[in-house]
């Protein structure tokens, strides 16, 4: 074992940060989990137990109920619409949604460690450019002052070999020195884990360097057959969006990034899967908007034998790492959440093997 630890989950959603750490060689457990969204806790515990997850406003718990926990493991996943790309009107540290992150780091942190209970070591995880905003310069600022070394991170789960471009920014804290990180490099935004695999460079650009493992293709993580009527494309959206739509075959080897607004959004929500292979995307579509433009009342009927369709919530899972692909069924959905819910709750969660070996690294 690489340690021990008691941890507490903040934001915890339906459990990936708590999955990863069981995951991960170290000896330690998820004492307490907090979260807002009652549906995610009734996931949770659904997974976890039902005491492991406490419905609460983050912001008005107090260094005194955290001490009682006795946590020396800090895991967070904060709201990230403060600071998406994806959201035009991002704020910052300045949205309301920021805010019971703020009070954790800038108000019960540095309590607990004047009551000489502040964890040993944090893992936060937020969106890529979360590492530009405000509230980063005050995370990082309140680490230091308290005595914590950190190490930042921007990680794809391509790079461990998860065909997902899900590009998300990770910092790591502990009161000890980081293995494979000098002093000189505490403002390093690293990309890749210090001593496992070197800095990633897209693959698109014509070079795999900093892929550790090769990429599985997408095929692995499907459900199989029959998927395709339930998930299809509806027509009034091929018709009007399609064009628009990051679509990848069952043998590639990349989709985009998946959000909580799959299904419902089209542009930078996530890849549709065509499951015919045998007919060229591009050719077809050029086919269909000629048709279209030609006037001819059933041109989107062009496209039907592309076989386009929305991943499915289980596919999903098994790309962001809660299931392997070898143990299907293993998560747990309390019966009545939506397919819609599914989406959303999945969008907002992490990929847990990146965040799995982030631990063992944040205690190695």
């Amino acid at each position: 074992m690489l340690g021990a630890a008691r941890a507490l989950e903040f934001y915890s959603g339906i459990g990936g940060l708590h999955l990863a750490l069981s995951r991960s060689s170290v000896d330690g457990s998820v004492v307490r989990a907090f979260d807002w969204d009652q549906l995610a806790c009734q996931v949770y515990a659904a997974n976890h137990g039902r005491d492991a997850v406490e419905r609460i406003d983050i912001s008005t718990l107090t260094a005194e109920q955290l001490a009682s926990h006795h946590a020396d493991l800090w895991l967070m996943s904060p709201s990230c619409q403060p600071y998406t790309v994806l959201n035009p009107a991002a704020k910052g540290a300045a949205d309301p949604r920021a805010r019971s992150f703020l009070h954790l780091i800038e108000t019960v942190l540095p309590a607990l460690a004047a009551l000489g209970a502040q964890p040993g070591r944090l893992l936060v995880e937020n969106v890529a450019g979360f590492e530009t905003s405000s509230t980063r310069d005050a995370l990082r600022g309140t680490l230091r002052r308290l005595g914590y070394v950190t190490c930042e991170l921007l990680l794809t789960p391509l790079q461990f070999g998860v065909p997902n471009s899900r590009l998300r920014y990770y910092m790591l804290a502990r009161t000890e020195p980081f293995s494979n990180v000098s002093a000189g490099e505490d403002d390093k935004v690293w990309r890749h884990i210090p001593g496992y695999g070197e800095d990633w460079v897209d693959p698109r650009g014509g070079s795999d360097e900093g892929v550790v493992n090769e990429v599985s293709s997408i095929a692995r993580y499907l459900d199989g057959d029959g998927v395709y009527p339930l998930h299809a494309v509806p027509e009034r959206v091929l018709e009007k969006w399609g064009r628009l739509f990051d679509i990848v075959l069952p043998s590639s080897a990349r989709t985009c990034c998946f959000t909580r607004g799959y299904t419902q959004l089209v542009e930078r929500s996530g890849s549709i899967l065509q499951e015919n292979e045998a007919l060229d995307t591009t050719e077809t579509f050029y086919s269909f908007l000629h048709a279209q433009a030609s006037g001819r009342a059933d041109a989107v009927s062009i496209l039907y034998p592309l076989r386009l369709r929305y991943l499915s919530p289980s596919e999903l899972l098994r790309l962001f790492s809660f299931e392997e692909p070898q143990k299907p069924d293993s998560f747990i959905w309390p019966r009545g959440v939506s397919t819609k819910s599914k989406y959303r709750l999945i969008g907002n969660s992490i990929n847990v093997y990146v965040v799995t070996e982030l631990i063992k690294f944040l205690f190695r």
